[in-house]
């Protein structure tokens, strides 16, 4: 068996966290004609370093594969959109950013957070790899250059001039297998009195939550804040303030300056966090090795359930198509001798059938025509959104169901 080593601290990792077997790349979704050829599967097996605790993923594809042509737009979600105005009003008023701060946003997406600030008319500049999601940020008016992320596309900027007041980053941090690259380009490009925030699935909610299905093959990196408070500090950065938002089911975000700055005094939410992670557990080995186990009786509630339907010859169709659902569906054998199709509000999405599970994806109208007995929230840290969407269920008796943490029926 090959040696793979932490991409971090670079010891060689053989500490199992979660195996969840042999799963296609979640976002590799396939028209009509892919679906009678081979499929790439790769294995889905977490690790945990025992020397720095970070969990996380061998890499099998290069995140040029994965994210060069991406089927995720953030616009989709109504939830999504108000988060990041929110963000933007908040960071505002707290630092009293202006038309003469420069705000860089890494893996800007379609635009869907700096449009709010170019509303305010901050000067914005979005950095995002994929171009077919970064085109639509340029119809918006937001300047976007398509590049990956690290010390080099930082260095390119300086050289033109371009360093930030704020860089920020959503959901990106997980997604980069290069880490110490990646922090080493944040401390380049942060102006001397510049804040960095940075958000990313808490750790501790994904163990406490058993939200297993969050992990997939773009995921790298999985984040305690302790590790990720010694991942910066290395690179001479210093997280000032964290907060816990309730973001993709619970996230953190940290705020980050360079370490001479004496600008930004230490908040005390870091030191509550901290105690908060090592009550749960989070630096003792025990706390990882025991994830397996608890997400197989999850596994097993969830098939039992699933068999329940069949045998009633009930129907269930899914709601979404993101990529933790294909975890989800891959790692518990559903296919769609089981799920009759999924919705998605994703145009890019529809006409498509999910990896592995070749469920197809279509408009939500179809659930008014064929009138399901349940239907299945995929993206269930949007159930509220979405239960509020297509409430009309409820007119023939149709019933939700989620079935993380645990599986629950929504009457």
């Amino acid at each position: 068996m090959k040696t793979i080593h932490c991409r971090y601290c670079g010891s060689e990792l053989t500490q199992n966290f979660i195996n969840l077997g042999m799963s296609p790349l979640s976002n590799s979704y396939l028209n009509a004609e892919q679906i009678n050829k081979k499929e790439s599967f790769y294995p889905l097996h977490v690790f945990v370093c025992d020397n720095c605790l970070l969990v996380q993923l061998e890499e099998f594809e290069s995140p040029q594969n994965i994210f060069t042509n991406y089927a995720y737009f953030s616009s989709y979600s109504k939830t999504w959109l108000e988060h990041a105005q929110e963000y933007v009003n908040m960071m505002i008023t707290r630092f009293g950013f202006d038309e003469k701060s420069q705000v860089i946003e890494i893996a800007s997406n379609d635009g869907y957070l700096l449009q709010y600030f170019k509303e305010k008319k901050i000067p914005i500049l979005g950095i995002e790899p994929a171009v077919n999601v970064g085109e639509v940020a340029e119809k918006k008016g937001i300047p976007t250059i398509f590049k990956f992320f690290g010390t080099e596309t930082a260095k390119e900027l300086v050289s033109l001039d371009k360093k930030a007041d704020l860089l920020l980053g959503n959901n990106v941090l997980a997604h980069v297998p290069n880490l110490n690259d990646f922090v080493k380009g944040l401390k380049i490009l942060l102006k001397p009195n510049g804040v960095i925030t940075m958000e990313f699935p808490h750790l501790l909610k994904l163990i406490q939550q058993k939200q297993f299905d969050t992990i997939y093959h773009e995921h790298f990196s999985y984040f305690s804040f302790l590790v990720v408070q010694k991942i910066f500090a290395s690179h001479q950065l210093t997280i000032f303030d964290v907060e816990e938002i309730p973001t993709h089911g619970g996230s953190l975000r940290v705020y980050a300056k360079h370490e001479e700055n004496q600008k930004f005094k230490i908040s005390e939410n870091i030191a509550k966090l901290i105690k908060k992670e090592h009550e749960f557990g989070i630096d003792k080995m025990e706390v990882y090795s025991n994830f397996q186990k608890t997400i197989e009786l999850l596994k097993q509630q969830i098939c039992k359930f699933f068999s329940t339907i069949k045998n009633e010859n009930k129907t269930i169709v899914g709601y979404g198509a993101p990529a933790k659902g294909n975890t989800l569906l891959n790692y518990c054998k559903i296919g769609n001798d089981v799920i009759n199709y999924t919705v998605d509000k994703n145009p890019y999405k529809q006409g498509l059938f999910l990896p592995g599970t070749h469920i197809p994806i279509l408009d939500l109208e179809k659930i008014r025509v064929t009138k399901p007995d349940y239907v299945l929230i995929l993206p269930w840290n949007l159930k509220d959104e979405i239960i509020q969407q297509i409430n009309f269920i409820r007119e023939w008796g149709g019933k939700f169901v989620t079935v993380i943490p645990e599986v629950r029926i929504h009457l």
